[in-house]
């Protein structure tokens, strides 16, 4: 039986008819290898960007339908391209978008999770010896509305397509080299990681890391798939192979460090301290789609029978929070204001290996101090510890935990980009 592969490439990969031909090369490689391909693609360069600039300009709050239809139509150009280029080289290739197959989604607009996937036309193509390509980034409701999966969705769809399809293995195209032990741009001896688990993965892309999209993770974790990440333009660099933690052996107890620059602090002042009262806060921020990371609240004040509510949103969710929590003041009896810290950066380690290892919390706070960073707040699992810190402390602090965990390698990576804005 041939084995299925599925291939998914970046924006970057696709900028241009040039780069195209390349991925096309790359695709049919991996055909006359003896398997099965479906590629998942997303939107050229930065189409996207140019989209929701148009509808920005359009409208200062455009509706979450409209927005949808617009930004799911840059996969369309991408994946008929791709399936020309293929056709060219020789080769049957027939392009699917999320209607046509049937990628359905649950009914909510922009950060929509996919609940199933039709193979049935999928699996017809690929008996027929058709390399399939298929639109990232998007899905459809049961009542045929078109709705999209969040930025770096289409990492999403590959993997799930995948999961539906019993694929061999899901290999992310991107224009790194794999996943580094913390940004390149900030550490230049920064190390390509061989291997990473699930949860190690996982853990980078929610502290920060934007080499994949978080809910890839998650469904491969759930569904047992193996993921590899690798260059779109050095083929011979296998990239970092992402699976299982049991299949790993742990040498160090750190694998990376990570900083998360896009979240904002809010801080709910003199909250009533009385049971239900944060479970309704949070209940209306889950209702208005708004996720929430690190949460601490403060010890009760006697006199006031009070306490205070931190917590850290997304910068692009920060607006709609404020005004949730305007409209619960007065049902929860808040009497103070709330704060807005918008200056923060959440610095993260990550490493299966710190598991029952005493000491790791110990030198990543010590090494903080020595170097003057203050830490705001502080949040840990199993295999992360992470920091809230001002943002001017971001990426020396990135730059020390990385060396006192010895996380360097004796090469330069090759870098692409300029340093993020920290």
């Amino acid at each position: 039986m041939r084995k299925i592969i599925v291939q998914k490439f970046g924006g970057t990969s696709v900028a241009d008819t040039e780069k195209i031909k390349n991925v096309a090369k790359t695709v049919i490689m991996e055909k006359e290898n003896g398997n099965d391909v479906v590629v998942v693609v997303s939107a050229m360069g930065h189409t996207t960007d140019y989209l929701l600039k148009m509808a920005n300009d359009l409208s200062p709050n455009p509706s979450g339908r409209e927005l949808d239809m617009l930004l799911s139509t840059g996969e369309g150009v991408s994946i008929a391209l791709l399936a020309m280029a293929i056709q060219a080289q020789g080769y049957d290739a027939v392009s699917f978008n999320a209607m046509q197959i049937g990628i359905m989604t649950e009914n909510v607009h922009s950060k929509a999770r996919i609940v199933d996937i039709k193979t049935d036309k999928l699996r017809k193509n690929l008996n027929d010896g058709k390399i399939i390509v298929v639109a990232g980034f998007q899905g459809v409701t049961e009542d045929g509305e078109i709705t999209t999966l969040g930025r770096g969705g289409s990492d999403t769809s590959a993997v799930a397509l995948a999961a539906a399809l019993n694929a061999e293995r899901c290999d992310i195209y991107t224009d790194v080299e794999g996943v580094y032990t913390t940004d390149p741009r900030i550490v230049p001896k920064a190390s390509r990681l061989d291997k990473i688990s699930y949860d190690e993965m996982l853990e980078l892309a929610y502290a920060g890391a934007n080499v994949l999209h978080p809910r890839s993770v998650e469904t491969a974790k759930q569904f047992n798939v193996p993921m590899r990440v690798r260059s779109s333009f050095k083929l011979d660099n296998l990239g970092t192979l992402i699976l299982g933690v049991e299949k790993m052996e742990i040498y160090k107890p750190v694998a990376g460090v990570a900083a998360d620059l896009s979240q904002a602090r809010i801080v709910v002042c003199d909250v009533p301290d009385k049971p239900g009262v944060a479970a309704k806060l949070f209940t209306k921020l889950a209702n208005e789609n708004i996720s929430v990371d690190m949460i601490i609240q403060s010890y009760a004040r006697k006199v006031s029978n009070t306490n205070d509510i931190a917590f850290t949103v997304d910068r692009a969710d920060l607006t709609k929070t404020v005004e949730a929590l305007e409209s619960l003041k007065a049902d929860l009896g808040v009497t103070g204001e709330i704060q807005v810290d918008e200056g923060i950066a959440k610095v993260s380690i990550v490493g299966a290996g710190m598991i029952d290892r005493p000491g790791v919390a110990s030198t990543m706070f010590t090494t903080l101090a020595q170097q003057g960073v203050n830490i705001k707040m502080i949040s840990t699992s199993e295999i992360k510890i992470s920091c809230l810190v001002d943002k001017a402390d971001a990426q020396r602090a990135v730059q020390a935990l990385h060396s006192v965990f010895e996380l360097e390698s004796d090469e330069v990576a090759e870098v692409k980009g300029d340093l993020p804005n920290i």
